[in-house]
């Protein structure tokens, strides 16, 4: 059998039968270890395993800790878990439902709810499962033969989904007789899943693979309540609207009725405001309002629409942006990388921050200062302002959670509020929409219309940006007394035409070629609003498509 030859990155040249898949070279090169990779980086894209390796090529096989590869084990998890139940409760439907905590939270729709006895024979035969090594058999074949399947196995958000899908074939996952579709690339075989856990958490269960953060190990589950509760407040909301998948959404493009999709979204995210202006104003301790969330999560336009709705309650706050509280450039802490962090606690003067709110909340007058980003200085600003007695004060930035940010103010003084893009919308029962992806997607349309930022900048950033929230941000948002979600179902159908064409343009010499391409195929789900004009300019959408009225 004639020869080629490959480079593998951290071991060199390897000389292979021509004809050899990837999992075959993964096994001649990592022996017994072998199934700690997941897949293969090759040209800047994501391969799967059972692909042939080609003459010349440079491979970087990729485990857990690759994001990509962490996605690949997560997804065959998933669908060993979706096989065990179906195994175990041939009439019950599975719904992997969003992330919670270090885990996923599941659902099994059955006559009678799931107890911790059945989630205990579930464990167990995904175990089984995963010790007989089952093929994982990846197909291409006709979408009209692919909706004939679903329907067959009753998958009806799947063959809703596709009839809108414009392509005349499509790829389906095969373990057994179970058939499936996924949103991403699964391992050859259920044997690659090497550790997991599972608990019970009513009414459904919490599927954990291994935690980055915990070093690859199944984490211990932190409950985090307002967390779930604000994910399942949303999710019965898009139940009673029948929008829980991206099929009935593009139903809703389709046949004209997106319009009332729009208005009642946006009269939701307008009652929950007005319902915590209430709040707020229903405590007459609380003067210091403070708003924090992830990046693109639209904690500008909610601050805007609280103040609207406090003044409504007869209040008449004013606005602080920690971010004017910026240290000078070369002050500012760096991280393990050597670059600046601003991400950072410490790069926040925090003393003069918190001198200049008990000055306001004293009654004194301020001049708020202005931090320069093109010089990175803090500069006077000119604006003076001063605070009524019992008018109370917004502060808005990513630190606003952490009690060190503001620790000269009592805390009975102080209304925390969380906000995130909580994605209430599926591709379909079995592939969740990661909130990751919207918030991305937000964040390129609008680096991209105001802030002059070329995609493959904002790609660049936004690996920093992650790391600062996991470290700065999540940590803290069960410290809040609320969470506004502040995601919107309709958003991608909307967003979709002005990301599509920036990332088309990254091709494989870019180091985000995999993710743009992975973008590209998730929004391909997606039918397009053309109509923007129904689109409120109060909407937090505004703040990234533009024509908000808080510009």
């Amino acid at each position: 059998m004639s020869k080629i030859k490959l480079y593998i990155e951290g071991i060199g040249e390897k000389t292979v039968d021509k004809g050899s898949t990837l999992e075959e070279v993964a096994k001649l090169v990592y022996k017994e270890e072998h199934k700690k990779y997941l897949g293969a980086r090759i040209d800047n894209e994501i391969f799967l395993l059972t692909d042939i390796a080609e003459e010349g090529k440079r491979i970087k096989f990729i485990d857990i800790s690759d994001k990509d590869g962490y996605k690949i084990y997560t997804r065959t998890l998933t669908v060993v878990y979706i096989k065990a139940c179906e195994e175990l409760f041939p009439d019950a439907n599975v719904n992997i439902e969003h992330s919670l905590g270090e885990g996923l939270y599941t659902e099994i729709k059955k006559s009678k709810s799931i107890n911790f006895k059945e989630i205990r024979m579930i464990k167990e035969k995904m175990e089984e499962i995963i010790k007989e090594d089952k093929p994982i058999l990846r197909e291409k074949i006709k979408k009209k033969d692919a909706i004939k399947l679903f329907k067959e196995k009753g998958y009806m958000d799947k063959v809703n989904l596709y009839k809108h899908v414009e392509k005349d074939e499509i790829h389906i996952y095969k373990i057994d007789d179970h058939i499936d579709s996924f949103y991403g690339y699964l391992a050859p075989s259920t044997g690659y899943i090497q550790m997991f856990d599972l608990k019970y958490y009513y009414p459904g269960a919490i599927l954990f693979p291994p935690s980055e953060k915990n070093r690859f190990v199944v984490p211990e589950f932190v409950e985090p309540r307002q967390l779930a509760r604000v994910f399942k407040e949303a999710e019965d909301w898009v139940d009673i609207l029948n929008l829980g998948y991206i099929g009935s959404l593009n139903d809703k493009v389709v046949d004209g009725s997106i319009d009332e999709v729009i208005r009642v979204s946006e009269a939701l995210h307008e009652k929950k405001i007005a319902n915590i202006a209430d709040a707020i104003c229903e405590d007459d301790n609380v003067n210091v309002i403070l708003v924090a969330g992830p990046s693109s999560s639209g904690k500008t336009t909610f601050s805007h629409r609280l103040a609207v709705q406090l003044k409504v309650n007869g209040k008449r706050p004013i606005s602080i942006s920690v971010d004017d509280y910026f240290v000078n450039r070369e002050d500012t802490p760096k991280d393990e990388f050597g670059e600046y962090d601003f991400e950072s606690l410490e790069a926040i003067d925090i003393k003069l921050f918190n001198e200049d709110l008990i000055k306001l909340l004293e009654g004194e007058e301020v001049e708020l200062p202005k931090f320069n980003f093109v010089e990175g200085i803090r500069e006077h600003s000119g604006k003076i302002v001063k605070v009524d007695e019992e008018h109370p004060i917004i502060v808005e930035g990513i630190h606003c959670l952490n009690s060190e940010l503001t620790k000269a103010i009592p805390e009975k003084n102080k209304f925390k509020i969380y906000v995130s893009a909580l994605t209430q919308l599926n591709v379909d029962a079995h592939n969740r929409i990661p909130t990751t992806d919207t918030r991305i997607i937000r964040r390129i349309v609008r680096d991209s219309k105001f802030r002059g930022n070329d995609i493959r900048r904002t790609f660049k950033l936004w690996e920093s940006v992650r790391r600062g929230e996991e470290k700065n941000i999540f940590p803290y948002q069960e410290e809040a007394d609320i969470m506004f979600n502040s995601s919107l179902v309709y958003e991608l159908s909307v967003l979709k035409k002005y990301i599509v064409p920036q990332l088309k343009t990254i091709d494989r010499t870019s180091e985000y070629y995999s993710e743009a391409k992975r973008l590209l195929k998730f929004l391909e789900y997606f039918k397009d609003v053309k109509n923007e004009s129904i689109i409120p300019p109060t909407s937090i959408l505004r703040e990234f498509i533009g024509n908000s009225c808080f510009e």
